[in-house]
């Protein structure tokens, strides 16, 4: 998945007055896309260094992966060599390197955060960044912003030797799974239940926990459950949210191009002959 990415690793906590070094990396940020040089033919990609850039902007400490520093800059001037680009294609084009696209997917997260929360939501005064947490604080009536995580589920719900596999009316062609945020009140397993109802009409029974991701694509952090059908496997598919929604047998699934996320680990699992309700007791 997109966060293994061992050797490497993420050091998130926060640093108050972190300044960029000039091999800093810079996550420069304009209107949903990001700065970055693209080499298609290769399929890889890099992220400007802090000397790249004309000036000294402001620059926000973000995190660390090994030894590497990553600041966020809005909307600096494009270096030469350099391109704003969307991250749904990063992923469609299944850049590398791989511990580099996890970072892009996190820098999203927070990039987005920041930009949402350039004003306060209780009395609509400037925020300013806290001091001490990776926080935002607004100096006129106190009010603290943390950056929002999502909890959702991804739901591999099975019958017999048949998985049920979606696809989204809204977006490409790939096989995905049931998945769907939780609501307040709700705990994950009432979630898996709601949402395998709710897009494919049928009841499920013995859910069982597998494995989580964070996604920052949607500031998500996904969790994976399998599941049985309870009673009639008949589907009663959401036309307004699928387009798609049949028994597929294990055999017969289609993986996605990229192994980036959750639910292509999970269909693969279950592919390659893993039994979530014995494996998983």
């Amino acid at each position: 998945m997109i966060q293994d990415i061992f050797p490497h690793h993420l050091i998130n906590h926060f640093e108050s007055g972190m300044e960029p070094l000039p091999d800093s990396f810079i996550i420069g940020w304009q209107r949903g896309q990001m700065l970055m040089k693209v080499d298609r033919e290769n399929k890889t990609f890099t992220f400007p260094r802090y000397q790249d850039l004309k000036g000294t902007p402001e620059a926000v400490y973000l995190f660390t992966v090994d030894e590497d520093r990553f600041f966020l800059c809005q909307s600096p001037e494009v270096p030469e060599g350099f391109e704003y680009t969307n991250l749904r294609d990063v992923r469609r084009w299944n850049l590398e390197p791989r511990h580099q696209v996890f970072a892009a997917f996190t820098a999203l997260q927070l990039a987005e955060w920041y930009e949402k929360t350039a004003f306060c939501g209780r009395c609509g005064h400037p925020m300013l960044h806290h001091e001490t947490e990776r926080a935002r604080i607004c100096p006129d009536c106190g009010n603290i912003v943390y950056p929002r995580i999502n909890p959702a589920v991804i739901v591999g719900v099975v019958n017999g030797d048949h998985l049920l596999l979606t696809r989204y009316r809204n977006g490409g062609v790939m096989n995905a799974l049931v998945a769907g945020f939780t609501e307040i009140g709700e705990t994950l397993e009432e979630t898996v239940s709601r949402e395998v109802m709710e897009e494919a009409g049928v009841h499920v029974k013995n859910i069982r926990y597998y494995k989580s991701q964070p996604w920052g694509i949607a500031s998500d952090i996904l969790a994976g459950f399998y599941c049985e059908v309870d009673g009639d496997p008949t589907i009663h598919m959401d036309d307004n949210e699928l387009k798609y929604a049949e028994w597929v047998k294990r055999e017969d699934i289609i993986l996605q191009p990229a192994d980036y996320s959750l639910t292509n680990e999970m269909m693969q699992r279950f592919r390659d002959g893993f039994d979530p309700f014995e494996d998983l007791r």
